[in-house]
C-alpha cells in the first residue's frame, strides 16, 4: 500500500508554554530540536504507541524530520515532525507528540506548539518570512485559527503568516 503524500493533521494545542512542562510536577524544561537518525526511531512503532510510520518519512528525499528532546534527556523522543523546505515557505507534513503526551492524562504540554514553533523559525532562518502551511482535519481548522493564529484558506489548507509566526518563535525560542 503507498504511502500519501501529504496528510491531514491533527495535533491539538492545549496551551502555548515556553518550552515543555510537566504536568505532573508543574516543572518547565528547556528543550532542543535536532534532526532524526534512523537510530532515533527504534523505540518509534505503531506497537510503541506512535500513529505514524516515522521510517517511512525519514527515507523520503523531499523531506527532513526532526525530534524534540529535553536538554537534559536527549535520549527520549518528546515529538516528531516532517517537513519540507519550499522556496516561499515550510510545508508539515506531519507532527506527533510522543504516546505519553497524549490524552488527558499526557506527561507534558506544549510538544506540538514547540514544533510548530520550530517550523516557523526554520522558515524565517530559509527565507520563507515564517510561512508555514499544512492541511488540516476540518474539525481542527477552527482550533488552528485560535490557538495558533493560523489562517484557512479554503479546503483543509492552513497557513500560518509572518506575524503568527513570529509570535510562536517568540513564546519558544527566548533570543
Amino acid at each position: 500500500m503507498a504511502k500519501p503524500n501529504s496528510y491531514l493533521l491533527d495535533f491539538k494545542i492545549c496551551k502555548l508554554t515556553d518550552s515543555i512542562l510537566n504536568r505532573i510536577s508543574g516543572d518547565s524544561f528547556q528543550t532542543e530540536i535536532s534532526l532524526v537518525s534512523k537510530s532515533d526511531l527504534k523505540t518509534v512503532s505503531k506497537s510503541q504507541g506512535w500513529s505514524f510510520d516515522w521510517k517511512y518519512e525519514l527515507n523520503q528525499i523531499d523531506r527532513e524530520v526532526y525530534k524534540l528532546t529535553i536538554i537534559e534527556n536527549t535520549e527520549i523522543l518528546q515529538g516528531l515532525i516532517s517537513l519540507t523546505v519550499r522556496p516561499d515557505h515550510i510545508y508539515m507534513f506531519l507532527l506527533e507528540s510522543a504516546p505519553f503526551n497524549i490524552g488527558k492524562n499526557k506527561l507534558y504540554e506544549g510538544v506540538p506548539g514547540n514544533l510548530v514553533a520550530f517550523a516557523c523559525k526554520l522558515s524565517f532562518q530559509r527565507g520563507g518570512d515564517g510561512f508555514v502551511s499544512f492541511e488540516s482535519k476540518t474539525k481542527l481548522i477552527q482550533h488552528y485559527v485560535a490557538a495558533l493564529g493560523a489562517y484557512h484558506f479554503g479546503g483543509r489548507l492552513m497557513v500560518i503568516d509572518t506575524i503568527a509566526a513570529k509570535r510562536l518563535v517568540d513564546k519558544y525560542f527566548k533570543p
